[in-house]
């Protein structure tokens, strides 16, 4: 989707808020200064003029407030915080950066802050989860705040945090009259920058403490509530619904039955044989060392995999991390997936490249969405036409809720 930044790790993180555009979260003309401050900077100067024009952000919602314009001050607060979550992915990576810390902690004051601005406002949670706190933030659907309405509970990605899930599906949720729950799980945002608590596999278990949360609000409709992951959250929306029953939609964007699937072909085209590539934490050292050469020959694998990999999995090499990431899987559980699930695939989507078998495998009712280059919509998590998505993906769950 490149336009505006000069590396294309940069471009990735840097064009990510283009999906957040139709919602208020970024305007192009914001993005493409931002990239051009940042020229053929480093991560620092990434990190630092997506700051600066996140503090120029907050500075004027607060003159807003001053100024007792409170929808604007709402808007530019929780646009803040857009930019402010986009300034530290590059700075990924254990142990946690300053920088990276200071920069949720500002991210999460403008949301916040934003969030409580609203006509209804809203404010942060923490559902209990083994002795740990999942932030969550229950967006009312609008002109409905205080009826009973389905609702949707949004999960998140490898990387992505609250702010992210916000503008990428909950408002647009919101705006068509559903109920909308965005959270940080494990592994993800301010459970891993702040409480230091990992990835799990086991997301069933994570979800089914968010519905105990949720059914326990008088304005969710407990018979319908859905559950939509984007991203790694593609893997962990199905795997969810394989173990919790009280889901009456499942939507995998894109649908992927593990994390290790993609890895695999790899492993066996360095040298590994197909049986030993069925386990990638067994495979022999020196097949371990040409996919070590393999990940850190690239800039943009060294990031994924050691420096968001290693951190979300709370491991420091990559047998470890295969290792730890094996046991995402759908393997013996598709069949356990009941409710009516949507799968979508955007064709340059390289995490979409298995769904097609996936889908093929289910048994429960099911819908898979394409998306097309043409539309504008091929990327990954169709990301630079996101106000399609949500629209296919709404209408589809209003046939089914």
């Amino acid at each position: 989707m490149g336009l505006a930044f000069q590396n294309d790790l940069h471009d990735d993180f840097g064009m990510r808020p283009a999906a957040y555009i139709p919602y208020g979260g970024a305007d192009l003309g914001e993005m493409l200064a931002v990239g051009r401050a940042v020229g053929d900077g480093d991560d620092t100067a990434f990190f630092e003029a997506w700051m600066a024009s996140g503090d120029r952000l907050t500075a004027e919602a607060l003159e807003a407030e001053r100024r007792n314009l409170v929808a604007s001050a709402r808007e530019l607060h929780l646009r803040a915080s857009a930019f402010y979550c986009t300034a530290y992915r590059p700075l990924y990576g254990a142990p946690t950066d300053a920088r990276l810390l200071a920069a949720f902690r500002k991210q999460i004051a403008a949301f916040d802050r934003g969030l409580a601005l609203s006509a209804h406002p809203v404010m942060p949670v923490g559902i209990p989860l083994d002795g740990a706190n999942m932030p969550a933030y229950l967006i009312p659907a609008v002109g409905h705040q205080k009826d009973v309405r389905p609702l949707v509970i949004f999960t998140n990605g490898y990387d992505a945090t609250v702010t992210d899930m916000y503008f990428a599906s909950a408002v647009a949720a919101s705006r068509r009259g559903y109920h909308a729950l965005v959270f940080d799980g494990p592994g993800q945002g301010g459970m891993l920058y702040e409480q230091g608590v990992t990835m799990r596999p086991d997301w069933e278990t994570v979800v089914r403490a968010v519905v105990d949360y949720a059914i326990t609000l008088p304005i969710v409709d407990a018979k319908r509530i859905a559950l939509s992951g984007w991203s790694l959250g593609g893997h962990l929306a199905p795997r969810a619904a394989s173990g919790e029953p009280r889901l009456a939609a499942c939507i995998a964007d894109p649908g992927q039955r593990s994390l290790a699937g993609s890895f695999r072909p790899l492993a066996v085209k360095l040298g590994a044989s197909p049986e030993s590539a069925q386990n990638l934490g067994e495979v022999d050292q020196p097949v371990m060392d040409r996919l070590w050469q393999f990940v850190t020959g690239s800039p943009v694998l060294t990031w994924k995999v050691v420096q968001r990999g290693f951190w979300v999995h709370g491991v420091d090499n990559l047998r470890d991390y295969l290792r730890a990431i094996e046991p995402f899987t759908l393997e013996g559980r598709v069949d356990q997936i009941t409710c009516p699930t949507l799968m979508t695939l955007a064709e340059n989507d390289p995490l979409a490249s298995g769904t097609l078998q996936f889908f093929d495998e289910l048994r429960c009712p099911k819908t898979l969405l394409r998306f097309t280059a043409q539309e504008g919509a091929g990327d990954h998590c169709e990301s630079a036409n996101r106000s399609l998505l949500n629209r296919r993906v709404l209408d589809w769950l209003d046939g089914v809720l």
